[in-house]
């Protein structure tokens, strides 16, 4: 689960999907995601790899949005197996925020501590990491969240052109704790 959707997030997810041999749900992007927990599902089986990447955008949006419905939606399904999440930060205060297990720098680096949407870690006593469509992690049982700034940007560290290797970082700190 990655919990951004727009078009510089597609791409990243895109390209580490192509560094980590993945697959990952096109459709499932967007501003805000527009496909169902169910209807995500059903390509998630469809999936000619597993494991498989599936994105959740709010929008912005205040309270739960259609990202983080289908998100819940999914993660409930009985078939489908979740390995892990990452949590994109954003300027989004309040009551959208999520304790991660560890956070991805733009440096590449992996901390214990959230970071903020430009990939700077948060300064101490700042325990949890705020964003977009986040909040519906913290009431579900994923094994590990990785939290991680603005995918595709952070001062043009996890740029496309470059390979997006941060996201691809953040991605591949949850298949190696599952053993992939």
């Amino acid at each position: 689960m990655v919990t951004d959707g727009d078009g510089r997030a597609k791409a990243a997810v895109r390209q580490a999907a192509r560094n980590l041999g993945l697959h990952y749900i096109e459709r499932s992007a967007g501003t805000p995601t527009h496909a169902g927990g169910a209807e995500l599902a059903a390509m998630v089986r469809q999936a000619p790899v597993e494991p498989v990447i599936v994105m959740f955008d709010d929008h912005g949006k205040k309270g739960k949005g259609p990202g983080e419905k289908a998100l819940e939606d999914l993660a409930r399904d009985a078939g489908i197996e979740i390995v892990g999440a990452v949590a994109v930060a954003s300027n989004t205060k309040g009551d959208e925020s999520v304790a991660v297990d560890e956070s991805v720098t733009k440096e590449g680096e992996v901390t214990g501590k959230p970071v903020g949407k430009s990939g700077v870690p948060e300064p101490t006593g700042h325990e949890r990491l705020e964003g977009d469509t986040v909040g519906a992690l913290s009431h579900l049982k994923i094994p590990k969240i990785v939290g991680i700034g603005d995918l595709g940007k952070m001062d043009s560290e996890d740029a496309v052109e470059k390979g997006a290797l941060i996201t691809t970082r953040a991605i591949r700190e949850i298949l190696e704790q599952q053993g992939m």
